[in-house]
């Protein structure tokens, strides 16, 4: 069994403050967009599939804490951890340029299962601020899975493009400090 470093260790933990931070952050101020996977993306380009979707699940696991849905939506993390980290290994993200249908490969597995979960769990109420656009829509006489859907892909999109954004100068910093990190 091969060990673990220290350093491996320590950049996973601080992947998923950086999700708990920035989940809690768009969770207090009702943000439309999430910012609670750019730790999950981030180990994912550092660690492959597996350190995304570990990173990923415990986000889902010590959000609960704070908001009893995220524990809901860990299929989302994980999913996001999965996909990120098998396209960060054909695709490396220290450059921006052409980084948008990236962001739509990660973003577009986690919109449908979070749209299912949305609307079969929570009949398209949550506690993000994408609920507020969600009945907005629901207003005009949307059906309650076309609209949630329709928010899920354009927030879920805008948050994972920052998310790759961040991740791309983050990896480089990391890169830079640290040449022997996987």
């Amino acid at each position: 069994m091969k060990k673990i470093s220290t350093r491996t260790v320590t950049l996973l933990a601080l992947c998923i403050a950086l999700n708990v931070v920035g989940g809690n952050i768009a969770l207090m101020l009702k943000l439309p967009v999430y910012l609670d996977s750019i730790g999950t993306v981030l180990a994912a380009a550092v660690f492959g599939p597996l350190g995304g979707m570990l990173a990923g699940g415990m986000t889902g696991l010590l959000m609960a804490t704070t908001d009893l849905y995220s524990l809901f939506f860990m299929p989302v993390q994980l999913l996001t951890g999965l996909v990120a980290g098998l396209l960060y290994r054909r695709f490396k993200p220290a450059t921006f340029k052409n980084n948008w249908w990236l962001a739509l490969a990660i973003s577009l597995p986690g919109t449908i299962v979070s749209t299912i979960i949305t609307v079969i769990l929570f009949h398209g109420i949550t506690s993000s601020g994408s609920s507020m656009l969600v009945q907005v829509l629901l207003g005009t006489g949307m059906s309650k899975p076309l609209a949630v859907f329709l928010i899920q892909i354009g927030t879920d999109y805008v948050d994972r493009f920052l998310t790759v954004y961040v991740v791309a100068l983050v990896y480089r910093a990391i890169r830079y400090k640290l040449p022997q990190a996987n």
